[in-house]
């Protein structure tokens, strides 16, 4: 039998993966590496 806190690893290691699959099918890379590089611009100093 799984044990309690094996259990709790894997439904959270499923429900990761079902959040990342849910974000790619909406479109939210373009969303992400946007934000990033909008961030790293800005710690830089050039944007």
């Amino acid at each position: 039998m799984i044990e309690k806190k094996n259990l709790v690893g894997i439904v959270l290691v499923v429900l990761s993966l079902v959040m990342v699959i849910l974000g790619i099918y909406r479109g939210e890379i373009a969303v992400v590496l946007e934000k990033a590089s909008r961030i790293c611009m800005e710690c830089i100093g050039i944007g």
